[in-house]
């Protein structure tokens, strides 16, 4: 009888044999509508799984959200601080300082940082890092000018490396390691935090605070503060401002003890970005790399022309009457911006062209400059050229037309010219500063944090006052 049961009976073999399943013996008892249903059950498998699996792997065009990255900041974070001594002792004893800044770009973030990170470490307190964040409301991507897909969040460990994002302090240092903050949260639950809102303190009057004042009422703030947990209230609060990292006179002072720190002394892009360089290192030098991975590139003339968004940026400042960044500002340095004559406060055109040149200048003054550079003592033997620039690739072709005119160059390439993954694609800046902080001769926006931040690392690092210009025509 062909009951359903004896449709699926499995022929048998002799003994010591195995039972065998033979696809033809399959396909011919199995019924058609049974196929049927298993096919469509597949395709709709297929069909649900293709819309509901995660975004990025659907599209690789879409950015990298860096996921091994942070899990490694936390697992760093979990090991060293359990096997730590410091660490350990800071469990009990010691004040976290949570910092973050949203929606600003990565020269911001990084002086911010860099400067809660030394206060932190002037406390002997173990900092809390977090990720670089464009956008704080849950998404994975952000729209970066109505146009361009960004991740809305990069580990710092994609980034940096070194003590900043939980590595080992220098030897004889005691300061307990840096931990993640998703770490952070676990070992310091809520209810034992204390929240600090700097707006309440009335004699924090950043205007009128150099930076070592500034530092010393953090750290004696903290001293005072009872427990071992301290979050600040970072989204309505910045620990540097203009009024610190833009004025010379108020950030200068505190450079011996800065530049001394480990914060800057052991301070190391992360391997992300420096595989980044290497990969383009034939790019921007004839020579071979050296073994240290921050030393001078001979012969490298390095670039950085801001373009894009800075015409009206640079109407800005001249409506302000804005001065260098600070860290563009010593006064060893050749090139210094001075506010035009007989200002009013009133944006005319003879103060716009006070400050077009050296904030937005033409292809002109650029080959100007870079002549001028060349016939100086710091310039002698230069023979290639890196544009760390925004610029429009028609701009860059033409500016790069005109620099080999003058003769005498062996390579001139730019940022666009750079051939990086999907992951370095994203932290472009970082390699454009890495190079920029070797070059054997820096040329740099002095109105730009990008600059004073490659500019302050070229000071800590001993390259020679000269070799660091703006565009001063």
């Amino acid at each position: 009888m062909d009951t359903p049961a004896s449709r699926f009976a499995l022929p048998l073999h002799s003994a010591g044999k195995a039972a065998s399943f033979p696809f033809s013996y399959v396909m011919s008892t199995v019924p058609r509508r049974w196929w049927r249903s298993i096919l469509g059950g597949l395709i709709l498998t297929c069909f649900l799984g293709y819309f509901f699996m995660p975004i990025r792997r659907r599209d690789p065009l879409l950015p990298p959200l860096y996921e091994k990255y942070h899990q490694k900041a936390i697992d760093v974070s979990k090991h060293n601080y359990h096997n730590s001594p410091s660490a350990k002792e800071a469990k009990s004893s010691s004040t976290e300082l949570l910092s973050s800044s949203l929606g600003v770009g990565w020269g911001n973030f990084l002086q911010e940082y860099l400067l809660d990170a030394f206060i932190v470490h002037e406390a002997g307190w173990s900092n809390v890092f977090s990720n670089y964040t464009w956008n704080k409301d849950g998404q994975d991507y952000s729209v970066y000018k109505n146009k361009n897909m960004i991740p809305s969040r990069i580990p710092l460990t994609a980034l940096v490396a070194g003590p900043l994002v939980g590595g080992e302090w220098p030897e004889g240092d005691s300061t307990p390691i840096s931990v993640v903050k998703e770490y952070w949260d676990k070992i310091c639950p809520e209810e034992e935090r204390l929240f600090i809102d700097p707006r309440q303190v009335d004699d924090w009057k950043l205007g009128n605070l150099m930076a070592s004042d500034l530092v010393a009422r953090w750290k004696k703030r903290l001293d005072e503060t009872p427990g071992r947990c301290v979050e600040v209230d970072r989204e309505a609060f910045q620990t540097g401002t203009f009024w610190i990292f833009g004025n010379a006179e108020h950030l200068l002072e505190f450079w011996p003890a800065y530049s001394t720190s480990p914060i800057l002394t052991q301070f190391r892009w992360s391997p992300l970005v420096e595989s980044g360089f290497m990969k383009n290192y034939g790019l921007i030098s004839s020579t071979k790399p050296a073994v240290h991975p921050y030393h001078t590139i001979p012969g490298l003339l390095a670039l950085h022309i801001r373009r894009g968004d800075y015409r009206e940026h640079c109407s800005n400042l001249a409506g302000g009457g804005a001065l260098f960044n600070a860290f563009n500002s010593f006064p060893q340095f050749v090139d210094k911006f001075e506010l035009p004559p007989n200002r009013t406060g009133e944006l005319t055109k003879e103060v716009m062209n006070h400050y077009l040149p050296a904030c937005l200048p033409s292809i002109q003054q650029i080959v100007t400059k870079v002549t001028e550079v060349r016939k100086t003592e710091a310039g002698k033997g230069l023979r290639n050229i890196f544009i760390m620039t925004n610029g429009a690739r028609d701009w860059v072709t033409e500016l790069k037309e005109a620099l080999r005119e003058t003769g005498g160059w062996d390579l001139i390439s730019s940022s666009r010219d750079m051939q990086l993954d999907w992951e370095q694609k994203y932290i472009a800046q970082s390699v454009d500063m890495l190079i920029g902080e070797r070059a054997q001769v820096f040329v740099g926006n002095g109105f730009s944090s990008l600059t004073s931040n490659v500019v302050m690392f070229r000071m800590v690092r001993g390259f020679p006052p000269e070799s660091n210009r703006f565009w001063i025509p």
